[in-house]
């Protein structure tokens, strides 16, 4: 059996597991609730410090400073990015001139949740699987959910695409995804090339990881909520892969990131990227960079929607401290294949770090 159809297998087997089928958000939201579900309220975190909007902002990388070494602006743009990976995990990214293609993704995304319910459930999971209109990380009856849906896919690699789920309304949803795939996993690759020179490896070390990597895009739609202080369109956790990159699809903020302890708001420059350091990234370097705890809040009144492009390694890769940056240090993340990170990722629900946690050599 080929790697890649072995992963398919591991992605919808049964004991591997998959989302407990939960309401559709929206359309619950539609209803004109006066009391929302006590599954969706989280007590907790009314009392959770968030900062003032204003008082900090993630750094911004111009990434067209960055297409040539020697370039004016090329050193000391590479300095700041070390520097957003390894103080902040989260950094925005602008003149990366790719504006076009992020345009016409956020329009079919729009489209598509703009459909009826019934039109979209064309889409819906299946049982056990991870991809399609529907849930993902609801892993018991009683757990918390998140106020939103979403409607994930996996573009590359290709043998992974199962066009079943991708929709033909929009009917040009399809063509468009696939544009958007491999305009973001060009992105990734440069930034992978970028971030390899600032740890002091061969350029193309991180980047050989990611060329036939497993990209899922996830489309977020968070409706608006009578009692949004008390509830989470998306709760907090850190990405289990590479590199995420994360895009505004309307003018409604939501994205919140754990600095100090304490929730810092994000407020998107229009037309950037937002880039997180994953879970990967930081089992890779060894700790030099980490991950950061993140989450989703919804509006009163308005929907917010969002797209996540999340960058994994190549399907046969093993996951662990790069051998170049342990050389003289000690290992600090354990080393092991994808198909058991794979089954780690889909077990888990959204909970912090819980896991780099496991990753961890106590």
């Amino acid at each position: 059996m080929a790697i890649e159809d072995n992963i398919d297998v591991i992605i919808n087997r049964t004991e591997y597991g998959g989302s407990i089928p939960v309401d559709n958000v929206q359309a619950l939201a539609s209803k004109d609730l006066k009391d929302v579900p006590v599954r969706y309220i989280r007590p907790d975190i009314e009392a959770e410090e968030v900062l003032a909007d204003d008082l900090f902002q993630i750094p911004v990388i111009d990434l067209s400073k960055l297409n040539d070494a020697g370039q004016p602006g090329y050193d000391d743009e590479l300095v700041k990015l070390h520097i957003a990976c390894r103080d902040w995990g989260f950094f925005q990214l602008i003149n990366h001139r790719v504006s076009e293609t992020i345009d016409a993704m956020n329009k079919v995304t729009e489209e598509f949740f703009n459909l009826p319910l019934e039109e979209k459930m064309k889409c819906a999971q299946l049982p056990n699987n991870i991809k399609g209109y529907g849930q993902a990380f609801v892993v018991s009856d009683e757990q918390k959910l998140n106020w939103g849906d979403m409607f994930f896919l996996l573009p590359l690699p290709i043998s992974l695409r199962h066009l079943r789920f991708w929709p033909q309304n929009p009917n040009s949803f399809r063509k468009t995804l696939e544009k958007y795939s491999k305009t973001l996993h060009g992105v990734s690759m440069q930034l992978f090339k970028l971030i390899s020179i600032n740890l002091g490896i061969e350029p193309e070390a991180i980047g050989k990881m990611f060329e036939n990597c497993t990209q899922g895009i996830r489309m977020n739609y968070y409706p608006p909520c009578p009692e949004a202080r008390k509830v989470l369109g998306l709760a907090p956790h850190s990405d289990a892969t590479g590199l995420t990159l994360l895009v505004q699809v309307n003018e409604v903020q939501g994205l919140q990131i754990k600095k100090n302890s304490k929730w810092v708001p994000i407020k998107p420059i229009p037309g950037s990227i937002i880039v997180n350091v994953g879970d990967v990234l930081e089992i890779l370097s060894n700790g030099e960079y980490n991950s950061i705890e993140h989450r989703a809040i919804v509006d009163f009144e308005k929907e917010r929607l969002s797209i996540a492009a999340f960058h994994s390694p190549g399907l046969g890769a093993m996951i662990g401290p790069l051998p170049e940056l342990v050389k003289e240090k000690t290992h600090k993340y354990k080393t092991i294949d994808v198909q058991y990170y794979l089954k780690l990722i889909i077990n888990s629900k959204l909970d912090g770090k819980c896991l780099i946690d496991h990753m961890k050599i106590q």
